[in-house]
């Protein structure tokens, strides 16, 4: 028998459930729990410098990884600023569990300093979450709170903890049982069969792949898929990397941001195997006109997913590698030669990039030198904007996990502090943040957090002093109309770099050359790389919002004799 109180065992809790790394900020509601977790000798707390960088920095962790990261935030405005980074772990179903502090139970409703609604405001963007009445139910509250965030989609969770149920004593005779995995959900075998029969018959397949296919753990089935068959596969944003971008049957990344010939493919294609994804309107553009001669297998662990935006042939709800597992004894091998060749017709005929815009000093250029300097182990996380699309479209993704961006929610100030999860949960590895001078202003402040946890973190600017995408879409589609997306101040994050303590590279001063961006690249520790940008620099192609896929613009053509 153990007498503790509840921050306590809610700090016994975590280290029973393997948790070595915690990132919050404390404030007067969760202190308990500070004081609690200062005690522990099994848990490592990362000091961000906002909720939302705390939030991020977790999701990080979690995203490299596919355990659930852990951050804590207190009452009030450390609830709400933390809010921001749950609602896009929810989006791109990421598990995360959120520990909050709450004013004493007997000042809840009544306007206390630093009190809000927690419970009621996160409903909308949490998996689950809970309001602790009692330090009674910590015990299972939390451990449910763990198997929740993991089981079936993943997500996140938020414990809310009044901070008089923190400082409530009991008497402990054992933690609790950690709740077991349930079982994989496998597919009705009577689906697996008509499902591989259609792939069988099919004459211009296409695999689609998303974010699910990573969560579950079921890249390398997908390969196998793809190899036996012949199948050509394209990812969505999320679900870069499920198959290696080198491999001869990626497509890379549909959608707005495509290559043309991806997009172009979809249209011809005459079954979508889509694998699990849900049908995101960055990827499928109008929806009414996606696949337009395509059937529908679409495999998922979320029922809820299926037939919500695209009517399915047949739905395989389950666990996707338990469904590939099932389906891939029933799948012909096949070579698909007619097809294979059209899409490489296809390819040639539009290329994604010519040789003009891969030197190092345009933005593919960069990107493609930096992915060469910094090799296949590296992790590559991103802000949101136009070095997103670009990262996305150019980098050559290897293997799951290696790509981290907000995909659902597109957070700008999401890339650096989930670049510091990143490499605390891999100190072995290089992680690289594509940022752009609009997104790192959104967290910067967490460049503290760098130096302080003396990361290795390279974070590269692409700097267009501008908000690049807004200005982009008000060029096409806001008659040229420039507003509110220009800054007027060129900003010298270099310098600001140095001020927080960080090494740092400004190419506004000198040529980018190859030697001197390796040399930042290979300096042990961070570094900030500053790279002006042309405004004009765009993304493309481009799907104009709720356009069709087809509708594309901009992009490369060349010609071929058939």
């Amino acid at each position: 028998m153990e007498t503790m109180n509840g921050a306590e065992l809610i700090i016994r809790i975590l280290e029973q459930h393997g948790v070595t790394t915690i990132a919050g900020i404390p404030g007067g509601a969760n202190l308990p729990l500070y004081a609690a977790l200062q005690r522990s000798t099994r848990i490592r707390h990362v000091l961000s410098r906002h909720e939302q960088g705390a939030g991020f920095i977790a999701q990080g962790m979690s995203r490299s990884t596919g355990k659930p990261g852990v951050c804590f935030a207190t009452s009030g405005p450390g609830a709400t600023n933390v809010l921001t980074a749950i609602a896009d772990a929810y989006l791109d179903s990421v598990p995360l569990i959120c520990i909050t502090g709450q004013v004493p139970r007997a000042l809840i409703g009544t306007d206390a300093f630093q009190e809000v609604d927690t419970y009621g405001m996160s409903i909308p963007v949490t998996k689950h979450n809970f309001l602790i009445r009692n330090a009674d139910e910590i015990p299972e509250l939390l451990c449910r709170a763990f198997a929740i965030a993991t089981r079936g989609r993943p997500g996140p969770v938020l414990i809310d903890v009044p901070k008089d149920i923190q400082l409530q004593e009991m008497k402990i005779e054992r933690l609790p049982e950690i709740l077991p995995i349930e079982p994989a959900l496998s597919c009705a075998s009577d689906l697996v069969k008509q499902a591989a029969a259609m792939i069988n018959t099919a004459k211009k397949p296409i695999l689609y792949l998303g974010g699910g296919t990573i969560n579950s753990g079921a890249s390398d089935l997908a390969r196998k898929l793809v190899e036996k068959n012949s199948l050509p596969a394209t990812m969505t944003l999320m679900g870069l990397g499920a198959i290696a971008s080198n491999h001869p049957n990626a497509l890379g990344m549909l959608g707005m941001h495509a290559a043309r010939s991806t997009n172009m493919a979809l249209e011809e294609c005459d079954l979508l195997i889509a694998a699990g994804v849900r049908f995101d309107d960055r990827a499928t553009g109008k929806i009414s006109e996606f696949c337009p001669n395509a059937d529908v297998i679409h495999i998922d662990i979320d029922p809820s997913e299926v037939h919500k935006l695209k009517r399915a042939n047949i739905a395989l709800v389950g666990d996707m590698k338990s469904c590939l597992a099932e389906l891939l004894p029933f799948v012909n091998e096949q070579e698909r030669h007619d097809w294979r060749q059209r899409i490489a017709q296809l390819q040639q005929q539009y290329p994604l990039t010519i040789p003009e815009s891969l030197v190092p000093q345009k933005p593919y250029g960069l990107i493609r030198k930096v992915a060469q300097l910094v090799g296949e182990e590296a992790i590559v996380c991103t802000d949101v904007g136009k070095h997103q699309m670009w990262t996305a479209q150019v980098y050559p993704f290897s293997r799951p996990r290696q790509f981290l961006t907000s995909g659902g929610l597109g957070t700008m100030g999401f890339g650096l502090p989930a670049a510091i999860g990143a490499a605390l949960a891999h100190p072995d590895r290089q992680v690289v943040c594509f940022s752009g001078d609009g997104s790192l202003q959104m967290n910067i402040q967490e460049l503290a957090t760098v130096v302080e946890q003396n990361l290795n973190i390279k974070i590269i600017v692409l700097n267009n002093n501008s908000l690049g995408l807004v200005r982009q879409q008000q060029g096409l589609f806001y008659d040229n109309a420039h507003f509110a997306c220009d800054f007027t101040i060129d900003i010298d994050f270099a310098t600001i770099a140095r001020g927080f303590g960080m090494k740092s590279v400004d190419f506004k001063y000198s040529p980018l050359a190859g030697e001197l961006l390796g040399d930042a690249l290979d300096a042990p520790g961070p570094c900030l790389i500053n790279v002006p940008i042309d405004k004009d620099e765009e993304v493309y192609p481009m799907v104009p919002p709720g356009a069709a896929n087809k509708a594309m613009i901009g992009g490369f053509m060349t010609s071929i004799k058939n």
